[in-house]
């Protein structure tokens, strides 16, 4: 099992932005293969970037990562973070300044969910009162609430719950870098598209230089600013924005991995948070039935959408059933699935395959209610990327047309 992160050299440094990462020839030899299992691979990485590195089994892309930390040790070559050369530092010290989530969230089973995202605090020596306010603020970070999660242990939390109490732990000491190793790969397709939201949503709290492993390719290309797609010995076929690998693959390599349906795969580039919300007839629990039932007819609806106190949608209520029973809204049984406004619209569209009510919620930090997105929004902006691709392929047509005239 691989811990979870860290921290500043001491308890006062905090770092909420993050650092510059170089990698100059950095190689791992193995003893005893005949070829490096990383050769020479050089990337420069952006403070606050996300960069996803993708690429086939065996190609070098986890030993790449953990090299970063020193999970593993290079054979050669240069990693500068924040312009400091990490091989030349106590590799514990290190660790300590950079977050590292994998698969399940690498949580201690024996330990509660407070004393798991405590754990890096408390080796720094930080007082009580100071950890137990900060695990109540990463939990609030990760839609956790702490009052009902923080004295569990991981045996009683669902996969995304686990997963996020390891984001929440890896973020505990505030360090600029974190690393995440197919963190997602272990849960179901739903709570997966969730997670992916929410790290959406938490990187624009706290714009960590993030460096994300991933097979992939559209969960790349939803999640990264740049993704590098790597051959054998983690050498690079493309290191390029999503839009301009899915737009003009580097060569045939590239092509094959990134696959055909670019078209819809535009899907993936747009976010929800870039077309327009629709309003949805909302009531919360407490309130009149028959009132809400009353403006649902008004603004032409047959369903009404139930928020708690914190306005989190509850359930879906059909304007009949709520006539009919009248008296206060219960908090009553339901689930509504959900889709964060970073959120792709191609998210939206398995939303929306799923629900009966033709449309997915979005909702904003804390689970916060804020619209819809509709079918007719999702094949607007199908239609747009078609034409948008059809302009581009008229305008290299007629560049190179005009290339041959000359």
């Amino acid at each position: 099992m691989s811990e979870t992160t860290a921290a500043p050299a001491t308890a006062d440094q905090h770092s909420s932005s993050g650092a510059s990462i170089t990698l100059t020839d950095v190689t791992k030899r193995y003893p005893g293969q005949r070829n490096p299992a990383v050769d020479a691979f050089n990337a420069e990485i952006a403070a606050g970037e996300i960069v996803m590195l993708v690429g086939p089994s065996g190609c070098g892309k986890t030993t790449t990562l953990k090299m970063i930390n020193r999970l593993i040790e290079p054979t050669g070559g240069s990693i500068v973070i924040g312009g400091e050369d990490v091989t030349r530092i106590n590799a514990d010290q290190l660790r300590r300044r950079i977050g590292y989530v994998i698969q399940a969230g690498g949580l201690f089973p024996h330990m509660t969910v407070a004393a798991n995202i405590g754990l890096v605090p408390g080796m720094l020596r930080w007082d009580k009162k100071r950890i137990s306010a900060r695990v109540d603020e990463l939990l609030e970070l990760v839609s956790l609430d702490a009052g009902q999660y923080r004295n569990r242990y991981p045996r009683e939390l669902s996969g995304g719950q686990q997963q996020r109490v390891g984001v929440a732990r890896a973020l505990a000491a505030d360090p600029p870098v974190l690393l995440m190793d197919e963190p997602f790969g272990a849960v179901d397709p739903i709570t997966r598209q969730r997670l992916q939201d929410e790290l959406l949503r938490i990187h624009e709290e706290v714009p960590k230089t993030i460096v994300f492993v991933t097979h992939d390719f559209d969960e790349a290309v939803k999640l990264g600013n740049r993704i590098a797609i790597l051959k054998e010995g983690a050498h690079i076929a493309q290191f390029d924005s999503p839009d301009t690998i899915l737009a003009n693959p580097a060569d045939e390599f590239v092509e094959d991995f990134v696959g055909h349906g670019s078209t819809l795969k535009q899907l993936t580039l747009t976010r929800v948070d870039e077309v327009e919300l629709e309003p949805a007839t909302t009531v919360t629990i407490g309130e009149d039935a028959r009132d809400a039932a009353a403006r649902a007819k008004t603004d032409g609806n047959t369903e009404v959408l139930v928020l708690d106190e914190r306005r989190r949608p509850v359930r879906w209520e059909e304007v009949k059933d709520l006539e009919r029973d009248g008296g206060s809204v219960p908090r009553g049984q339901g689930q509504v699935d959900v889709i964060g406004r970073r959120a792709t619209l191609n998210d939206a569209l398995d939303t929306m395959l799923t629900s009966s009510q033709g449309c997915a919620v979005v909702t904003g930090r804390g689970d916060e209610f804020l619209g819809l997105v509709s079918v007719e929004s999702v094949m607007h902006a199908i239609q747009s990327a078609r034409d948008t691709a059809r302009e581009q392929n008229l305008g290299i047509t007629g560049r190179t047309t005009m290339q041959a005239d000359a």
